[in-house]
């Protein structure tokens, strides 16, 4: 069932005008795109491209859209590949942010999740300065929030395991989150789903009470496999979107992927009207939701406190 909108800011989001400068007419803009999971290309033709459409710029007529999906060690030649087409900008997902700002200063680049701001891609949020805008979906604070939300639901646990990417920074993020939490984190790197197996293996050896799964792409694309693991182990489990709660994980948390993946298509529809990238401020999210899955909390043997119920925007029974 539906509960009430569940609405935070972790910070304040920038707005701003569209820019009023029309496209010229006949003109062809290209969006490169490039990341991880197809899953992650998916959503962005599920959501972006129609929003861009709605704002004039039409796949098909106006618009060609030229996608790349690689494992990590790939994404700087995929890059390179899109750069060959001379796109008009290019959309990096999580961990493709770096690599395709590595690749040029002078390619607009819309950044979605990874903080350019905290990479050192940007100067500030308000005014980028370079070549890299975009959304961002303030993964250290998230990461701290799940925790937090996590704990509420299951206050009897006090060893938690993290499944993480391992060249990310977010085993940093949980471990400062879980020190002002009180609670010991215990951290399972896993680069690729052959790991899987391995780090549930390692998370009962260690005798984890409860998991949080890590903001990362192939984890989301992956979701039902994860809570499926966690189940067996007898884990609950926090993860990072809300509709991974559906998947199977007992708690799913995170910004409004609609509404992000809209804003991005504002500020490519900015830069195809010639605004620099560097004046397009960086957004950060202010609308979250928040599911919990009472089939998996049974199947746990788990009673969640009347609180955490009340606040949760979706309860999937």
């Amino acid at each position: 069932m539906r509960r009430r909108k569940f609405i935070a800011g972790l910070a304040g989001a920038v707005t701003f005008p569209l820019a009023v400068r029309a496209q010229r007419p006949n003109r062809i803009y290209r969006v490169g795109h490039l990341a991880t999971t197809s899953e992650s290309e998916a959503v962005t033709r599920q959501i972006t491209l129609p929003e861009l459409a709605r704002l004039g710029f039409v796949e098909g007529r106006n618009l060609v859209f030229d996608g790349r999906v690689g494992e990590q060690e790939a994404l700087p030649g995929l890059m390179r590949e899109l750069l060959a087409g001379n796109p008009d900008t290019v959309v990096a997902v999580g961990t493709a942010v770096k690599p395709a700002a590595a690749a040029t200063t002078t390619v607009p680049v819309v950044a979605f999740g990874n903080d350019p701001v905290v990479l050192g891609l940007a100067a500030s949020y308000s005014r980028p300065g370079r070549n890299v805008t975009g959304v961002v979906i303030a993964g250290d604070e998230l990461e701290a929030k799940r925790l937090s939300i996590l704990l509420e639901a299951v206050p009897d646990r006090s060893r938690i395991a993290a499944l993480v990417p391992p060249f990310s920074g977010a085993s940093d993020a949980v471990r400062k989150a879980a020190a002002g939490l009180g609670v010991e984190v215990l951290v399972f790197p896993a680069a690729a789903p052959s790991d899987y197996a391995a780090a549930f293996a390692a998370m009962q050896a260690q005798h984890s009470q409860a998991l949080i799964i890590g903001a990362f792409p192939q984890f989301q694309r992956d979701g039902r496999k994860l809570a499926g693991l966690a189940l067996e182990a007898r884990l609950p489990t926090v993860c990072e979107w809300a509709a991974m709660a559906r998947d199977g994980c007992l708690i799913g948390y995170g910004p409004s992927r609609i509404e992000l993946r809209k804003r991005m298509a504002d500020q490519i529809a900015q830069i195809f009207r010639g605004v620099a990238p560097g004046d397009i401020p960086i957004e950060r999210p202010t609308t979250f939701e928040f599911s919990l899955n009472l089939k998996i909390a049974k199947s746990l043997d788990l009673i969640i406190p009347s609180a955490v119920l009340a606040r949760a925007d979706e309860v999937i029974e």
